[in-house]
């Protein structure tokens, strides 16, 4: 379940999904293999739905026709599932977050590939939220796409009903901006803990309040000044009553804030090891709790942290939505579900500062991390040189009366120029931004102009390399987008 609108710009976008499943039930495993067997497997260009073709995906075939966008190099990173891999930050992070939760059910290897009514009928998206747009999703075929969240197995998960707490980690797509906070590929956390009416004698108030007392306690001071539950703001469920709300919400509180008291201790802990004295030194932690919207749970909240100087969002969280509940033939169950980002939080508490990092295999950066020893902060052992090159260009058509294609400056999304620049010249890139645009007087043609910083993480670039790609990208806007260079 989205516990934040899943197609935010900005990092923070990323923090909050919330409950997974495979197109198959809670079947597993990716595999290595990705085979390509289609001409068109570009991502922005306008395919002649004639031209079919076939994807195979870890031996699972599926067929494409006009709706196929995604390009080569994401279908073959399907099988690396970093939140897998020993001695990763992502599978440190990933493993941090499970141990403050004993007890709970772990689906971490849940297949990619889900249907539409997965990824977006089944959590109620309209047929025209901008999440279903081929500019924001990864496509196979109209009715097939890989997720861009975890929630795509809320359904499944809640059907299965296998534990009352289960914790779901996943890599998830999405078409998305370049910079050094965001990449196609990243990976979300969902949980969730249900008490079931028919076996706790239709008392949950009394289960959540005892579960409760199980949870250990910690001395952070936490802010949590509004009621549980407001008419307007955090409104009370028709299901449910003021008293199990409010233990469940205990509950839920209680358990995220021994998660990030972890999290944010281990990254100080780490700061004082390095010795860097001002991170070691701040004021004692605080944690506070923010009202908040989600579709699919209320009450609802954001967890924020102070962490050097600011709050910084954290996590999303609040009581499942009942109708999710019932949809999922589990109607006599109640309670809270979460999600977090782990790229954030693994940036977070290994300082690490670029996410293209967790990408890298370069050992100078993995060699840095182990599962055996505490979490250390990220050393960066080297900074190459970075070349910025801009790409000024015409948008084709003009809206103005003088003539030339209506639909034409319509039909741009800058997604379009992130997602070809990605297919070009791949992880040396390290931001591509809007630096200037205009509408000529006369004309009323747009100008776009993109700045792109071409940098390595892991050598020095040559001029003659950055020189091709960025010829590449140029030609491959004007075949895909129809531009013209300026």
């Amino acid at each position: 379940m989205l516990l934040r609108s899943p197609y935010r710009t900005g990092l923070s976008r990323r923090v909050c999904s919330f409950i997974p499943a495979s197109p198959s039930g809670l079947s597993s495993s990716c595999g290595a293999a990705v085979r390509i067997t289609l001409r068109h497997a570009s991502s922005t260009s306008n395919h002649d739905p004639s031209q079919k073709g076939e994807v195979t995906i870890a031996g699972r075939k599926y067929p494409t026709d006009s709706w196929m966008n995604t390009p080569p190099q994401i279908l073959s990173a399907v099988a690396r599932k970093l939140h897998l891999q020993p001695d990763h930050p992502l599978t440190i992070t990933r493993k941090l977050i499970e141990s403050r939760f004993p007890g709970y059910k772990y689906y971490n290897d849940l297949f990619p590939v889900v249907t539409t009514a997965q990824n977006f009928d089944s959590l109620g998206f309209p047929p025209d939220h901008p999440g279903r747009s081929k500019t924001d999703t990864y496509y196979l075929n109209k009715d097939t796409v890989l997720r861009t969240h975890t929630s795509a197995h809320q359904d499944d998960t809640f059907r299965a009903n296998a534990s009352a707490g289960f914790l779901i980690s996943a890599d998830v797509y999405r078409r998305d901006a370049v910079d050094r906070s965001h990449y196609p590929i990243f990976h979300q956390m969902e949980g969730a803990h249900m008490w079931d009416r028919a076996q706790h004698g239709g008392n949950i108030a009394a289960a959540a309040r005892a579960a409760l007392a199980q949870l250990p306690r910690h001395d952070v001071a936490v802010e949590d000044p509004n009621p549980t539950v407001h008419p307007e703001r955090n409104p009370l469920q028709p299901e449910h009553t003021l008293e199990e709300v409010e233990a469940v919400a205990a509950h839920l509180k209680r358990s995220l804030e021994a998660v990030v008291v972890e999290i944010f201790s281990r990254a100080r802990d780490a700061a004082a090891a390095c010795g860097d004295a001002a991170a070691a030194s701040e004021e004692p932690l605080r944690v506070r709790w923010v009202e908040a919207y989600f579709p699919f749970t209320s009450p609802s909240w954001e967890l924020e942290i102070f962490w050097q100087g600011d709050w910084l969002e954290v996590l999303g969280c609040g009581v499942v939505q009942q109708q999710l509940l019932k949809q999922g033939d589990v109607p006599s169950q109640v309670g809270w579900a979460f999600g977090i980002g782990l790229e954030r939080i693994a940036m977070l508490l290994f300082n690490i500062p670029d996410i293209r990092l967790f990408w890298s295999q370069d050992q100078r950066f993995l060699s840095q991390f182990s599962e055996s020893r505490p979490v250390q902060r990220f050393v960066p052992f080297s900074k190459y040189p970075e070349c910025y090159k801009d790409v000024s260009f015409w948008l084709k058509g003009t809206s103005a009366a003088g003539g030339g294609s209506k639909a034409s400056v319509q039909d741009f999304h800058e997604n379009d120029v992130m997602e070809i620049v990605r297919e070009i010249a791949g992880d040396l890139v390290e931001d591509v931004r809007l630096t200037d645009e205009f509408t000529h007087p006369k004309t009323r043609r747009r100008s776009m102009c993109y700045r792109i910083n071409y940098r390595s993480l892991e050598r020095t670039l040559t001029n003659e390399e950055i020189n091709d790609l960025h010829g590449k990208i140029c030609a491959s806007m004007v075949e895909k987008l129809g531009v013209d260079i300026r």
